[in-house]
């Protein structure tokens, strides 16, 4: 039985990695987003809440997980970070299996991981495709976002392996510091491209 061709796609904070995901799914392709699926499993009645709970009391209310409240007990606590991850990665799996299972079919799928080479991710999916922008255009996307400031950017940089190295891994990389239809150009291209190496 055949399954589908499994593309990684990551990028760094504010390169565009969720736009580039959104043309993916207005083109036909099946996307798997993880930080979509946390947020679902977080949610008020989320399959997650009692665990973090339990791991992180005073995390969680009847809003779901309080972000702000757990991000605080985990931010620069490598151990508080490796409790969380273990309980919010083998349930993020499971639903990627699901998800690969309901998409059988589909000629490619795509796997919207932000922390893909981090967590060494890249060996279970076929191809590995990185979004990336200019420097200047990212710390400009990121700075405009509610609640960040250049201290936090800076802290979510030293976190992610950097720009260039991606790109230096990646099987194909889209530039997003171009103009929306070149992006859009650009992944169509590739799923093009993709479809005919099966």
């Amino acid at each position: 039985m055949t399954r589908p061709l499994i593309v990684g796609l990551t990028g760094s904070i504010g390169m565009g990695k969720s736009t580039v995901a959104e043309m993916f799914i207005r083109h036909g392709v099946p996307v798997f987003d993880a930080d979509a699926e946390v947020r679902r499993m977080q949610r008020p009645g989320g399959e997650l809440l009692l665990a973090i709970e339990a791991a992180f009391p005073g995390s969680t209310g009847p809003e779901g997980v309080k972000r702000e409240t757990l991000g605080a007990q985990v931010f620069g606590d490598k151990q508080a970070l490796a409790r969380l991850e273990a309980i919010v990665h083998p349930a993020v799996a499971a639903h990627r299996a699901e998800f690969l299972i309901e998409h059988g079919g589909a000629p490619i799928v795509v796997f919207d991981i932000p922390l893909l080479f981090e967590k060494g991710g890249e060996k279970q999916v076929d191809t590995v495709v990185v979004v990336s922008a200019p420097a200047d255009v990212q710390r400009q996307r990121v700075l405009a976002r509610p609640g960040m400031t250049p201290e936090k950017f800076a802290h979510i940089l030293e976190l992610q392996v950097p720009d260039a190295e991606k790109r230096a891994k990646a099987d194909h990389v889209i530039d997003t510091g171009v103009s929306h239809a070149e992006t859009e150009a650009e992944v169509v291209a590739l799923i093009e491209r993709l479809s005919a190496g099966k």
